[in-house]
């Protein structure tokens, strides 16, 4: 019994699409945090506090912005996988989000040379609330995914070598 290209497709999908909810949630808990520290205002009283929190600002967006890549490449790979995979629901279910991924790498919202997540203008209060909601939609899709590539890994047979004098 061998598997087909598209079941070891689906199979590496859910795998790797796992990791990506962890980045998800791991998006949406940095940009909780950035929004509980955009509500309290700096504190004039206690430069020292001041200075950490902004410290804690930038360590978050570092930390963000060396996501964001593995994140891309990833949900890449699914597609091409699944171009060469011949899945053309699964591709074309998957496309939307591969265009919108490109689009916000080459025009981030932000105007900095950085890759997306600077911290001057993440703490903007539109630009934060943007960047939440794009985290949720995106643990919504990459949910929905893994249970979708679950269904298929179990749904796509194993191909079977036959005896064609048996059949």
């Amino acid at each position: 019994m061998i598997f087909t290209f598209a079941a070891f497709c689906y199979m590496l999908s859910l795998v790797l699409c796992a990791s990506l909810i962890f980045f998800a949630i791991w998006h949406i808990t940095a940009f909780d945090e950035l929004h509980s520290d955009f509500k309290v205002p700096v504190d004039q009283d206690n430069p020292l506090h001041a200075r950490e929190r902004l410290r804690n600002i930038e360590r978050i967006c570092s930390l963000l912005r060396k996501l964001v890549l593995p994140e891309f490449a990833i949900h890449s790979v699914f597609c091409i996988m699944f171009l060469c995979a011949q899945e053309w629901m699964t591709v074309g279910l998957n496309a939307p989000l591969l265009f919108y991924n490109t689009w916000r790498y080459f025009y981030s919202p932000t105007d900095t040379k950085e890759l997306l997540y600077d911290p001057a203008s993440v703490m903007n209060g539109d630009t934060l609330k943007f960047c939440q909601k794009e985290a949720w939609c995106k643990m919504c899709f990459f949910g929905l995914s893994f249970f979708y590539y679950l269904f298929w890994t179990q749904c796509i047979p194993p191909a079977v070598f036959l005896n064609p004098s048996t059949v």
